[in-house]
């Protein structure tokens, strides 16, 4: 009986035992469950903010390609040919003016046409805000147009066409550059390097084709042609202007050209005196024949 009683307890015991082990496994399983959702939900949370930061990251291109689409971007060209009163004081004026609006000369020329006509070529790059301003002021320097051209071409299409081409060949460099790294054998990393050299180029291409693009819209272009009418005077030297010289000169050759004519004279005389006096000698008979004839007629009458 008093043995019955002992096992009982004892078992009471085990029992008793058994259910409070239970329950703190329940309890840690519980608390590890509800740790893990803790930990699944942080996870969670940050895969979205990752995805958020993502979808900002790929938006935060659209408004500068929507900025650049709406700005248009055009290349400005002017070819100008005008009459110039000073060729020289011309450029001069116009090299200042280019100076003043930040811009630059590429090329500037003079060349003398012939003894009455001067022309000079300009070509210079004027900042686009600054275009129509430095054209009005050039035609204030002038003195006549002769012919103005004026063309404008619109590369805001190719250009934003550029971008989104770079855009993709650089999505395609970055995983051709995470295949690489985990690449295994020699002959994949050979082909990927070829691969990568070759996006690569195709990048620098572009990127040389954009960078022309905006320097050639943020800078216009104007080619000058200028001409100079003029009446040339020449120049008068010193020794044209001395008039005492020149008047001992004058009265020496006029001098000399009357003894000339009185030595050709008396030469003549005296080398034909025989023949100038039987010249003379027949016009004295025939002029005292044609007087006596006259008389004897006077006589008759």
């Amino acid at each position: 009986m008093r043995k019955a009683i002992i096992s009982f307890l004892f078992l009471s015991i085990v029992m008793i035992l058994a259910a409070c082990s239970g329950e703190e496994f329940a309890g840690e399983s519980k608390s590890e469950s509800a740790d893990m959702a803790v930990t699944e939900e942080g996870e969670s949370s940050n895969e979205v903010a990752v995805d958020s930061g993502s979808t900002e990251t790929s938006g935060a291109d659209t408004p500068k390609e929507a900025a650049v689409a709406n700005t248009r971007m055009i290349i400005h060209q002017a070819q100008l040919q005008v009459n110039v009163k000073d060729l020289e004081t011309a450029q001069a004026n116009i090299a200042k003016k280019v100076e003043e609006y930040g811009g630059y000369i590429v090329e500037s020329n003079v060349y003398q046409v012939d003894d009455e006509t001067n022309s000079g070529n300009m070509v210079v790059r004027i900042p686009e805000k600054h275009f129509q301003t430095f054209l009005k002021d050039t035609e204030g320097e002038v003195a006549e147009i002769l012919e103005s051209n004026v063309t404008g071409q619109d590369v805001t299409e190719q250009y934003v066409d550029l971008q989104s081409r770079v855009k993709s060949k650089r999505a395609v460099e970055e995983r051709l550059l995470e295949f690489m790294g985990n690449a295994q054998k020699t002959e994949d990393l050979l082909k990927i390097s070829g691969d990568l050299a070759k996006v690569q180029e195709e990048i620098e291409v572009m990127v040389g084709k954009m960078n022309y693009l905006e320097n050639q819209t943020s800078f216009s272009t104007v080619e000058l042609a200028m001409y100079e009418n003029r009446v040339v005077v020449p120049d008068i030297e010193s020794k044209d202007l001395n008039t005492w010289e020149k008047t001992k000169k004058q009265f020496a050759t006029s001098t000399n050209a009357l003894l000339a004519a009185g030595s050709a004279f008396i030469v003549f005389f005296i080398g034909n005196l025989p023949v100038l006096l039987i010249l003379a000698a027949i016009g004295v008979v025939v002029y005292l024949i044609i007087k006596r004839r006259l008389r004897d007629e006077r006589k008759k009458g």
